[in-house]
């Protein structure tokens, strides 16, 4: 049964279809193109990235944790893997095991061109001082004053100085060296922070080495531990002209509690600069969002830094990537205070992209409106060759006009079933004018 429109309908319908109709040359090539564009730029990024944090109760290992929290309000899994410490992150890093990590500068002092190509840095994170923290009673033994203030006093100590896989060993080797003491000739342990620190309270370990920020739960509770004290680095200025990686910090007087004005002086210490480390084929996207947690997790005030003093790029000792970049010059782009990170990120990563398409689609536009020209006219066009033919064969045949009539009249009603655009209309009047003509030559033959 068929589907009876009224007329306007069916003016509108067959309108759309020839716009479409003679569009579609353009609208496939714009969805090759497009298709092409999303295939080779990539811009959705993956759920799931790998970080690596640090020792169990470690301030990466709480940094990591607030990492997920901002990556999981934009969709992404951030799986957390605990490692031994700085040195293990940028061995994995470079393995290829993860794709973003913490590490602490210094960890590297002398990386390779294959190192350097296959990580980034999203910036400086925040500074990580040397902790160096010893038993009072150990220390009244070497000083006058029982106070601890040259590396060259733990000559005699039962140290630890971090785990195997952190960056405290090759950045104490480095400091006795500068101290002309020879590592192997010191009583140095390399046991976790907690079994070391357990072990200095018992009486078994003299000195403690950490390389950790503040926040951390081991270095909270040693600055307020009686009996254990704070190691004073007096030529922390010298230790920094002459280590790159090396920053001077100062640790105000009662900063940790000020009713029990602990610590009770001014502590000069020496700190490293803990980075993000990703590696340069993780998707941009996530690096993006990476920087972006970066300035939301280290942009506050500190104990050692100022407000948005951190994250930074200055003395990098691997290149900028693009994305962390963009994120400390320009902030978190506006287009993602209004809409998801998902669909700013692909409008971000297209846009471009889309603009060359309209460039190049823009030529060939101007093929749709003769197509479209062509289609309407070749619906009154093609009735033409009907008329020509009817005059031939009137011309070979004149006894055959009463047949050639009546194919003349059904050449009308199906001419005047024809719908044109109202542009278009003087072209099917015309027709029926030429129906006439041919009608009146068949009557007078």
């Amino acid at each position: 049964m068929s589907l009876h429109l009224p007329r306007p309908v069916k003016a509108a319908l067959l309108g759309f279809w020839d716009l479409f109709t003679s569009a579609s040359p353009l609208l496939f090539a714009g969805a090759g193109l497009i298709w092409l564009a999303y295939w080779w730029l990539n811009p959705m990024p993956p759920k799931q990235l790998t970080l690596l944090t640090g020792p169990e109760q470690s301030a990466y290992a709480e940094m990591g944790d607030q990492y997920a929290k901002l990556l999981r309000q934009h969709g992404i899994t951030v799986r957390l893997v605990p490692t031994e410490g700085s040195a293990d992150n940028l061995r994995r890093l470079q393995a290829g095991e993860a794709d973003a990590g913490f590490v602490q500068g210094g960890s590297a002092t002398a990386p390779t061109d294959d190192d350097t190509e296959e990580l980034l840095t999203l910036g400086n994170l925040f500074v990580e001082p040397v902790w160096l923290f010893y038993r009072a009673q150990s220390a009244a033994d070497i000083s006058e004053t029982g106070r601890l203030q040259s590396l060259n006093q733990l000559s005699t100590l039962r140290i630890n100085a971090g785990t195997a896989g952190s960056g405290v060993p090759p950045l104490m080797d480095t400091l006795l060296d500068m101290h002309r003491m020879d590592p192997k000739k010191i009583k140095i342990s390399h046991l976790e922070q907690t079994p070391a620190t357990v072990q200095m309270l018992q009486g078994k370990l003299d000195a403690v080495v950490f390389a950790s920020a503040p926040q951390a739960p081991m270095v909270q509770m040693l600055l307020q531990t009686p009996g254990i004290r704070l190691m004073d680095f007096p030529q922390n200025e010298a230790y920094a002209r002459r280590l790159p990686f090396i920053t001077p910090v100062t640790l105000p007087r009662g900063v940790v509690d000020l009713a029990r004005n602990i610590p009770a002086q001014d502590v000069h210490l020496i700190a490293t600069t803990t980075s993000m480390l990703v590696r340069e084929s993780l998707h941009p996207g996530l690096r993006q969002l990476l920087s972006q947690a970066t300035v939301q997790t280290h942009g506050q005030s500190g104990w050692f830094q100022r407000t948005r003093e951190f994250p930074n790029a200055s003395n990098s000792e691997f290149p900028l990537a693009p994305e962390a970049e963009r994120t400390l010059k320009n902030g978190i782009p506006s287009l993602q205070r209004y809409i998801p990170f998902t669909l700013a990120n692909l409008v971000e990563r297209m846009w471009l992209a889309l603009g060359i398409i309209i460039a190049v689609l823009l030529p060939l536009g101007k093929i749709a409106p003769p197509l479209y020209a062509y289609r309407v006219r070749s619906r009154v066009f093609r009735w033409y060759g009907e008329l020509r033919d009817i005059e031939s064969r009137l011309e070979a045949h004149p006894e055959d006009k009463e047949k050639l009539l009546e194919e003349l009249n059904a050449i009308e009603a199906k001419v005047e079933k024809v719908i044109l655009p109202l542009s278009y209309a003087d072209e099917l009047y015309a027709l029926r004018n030429n129906i006439g003509l041919v009608r009146q030559r068949l009557t007078t033959a």
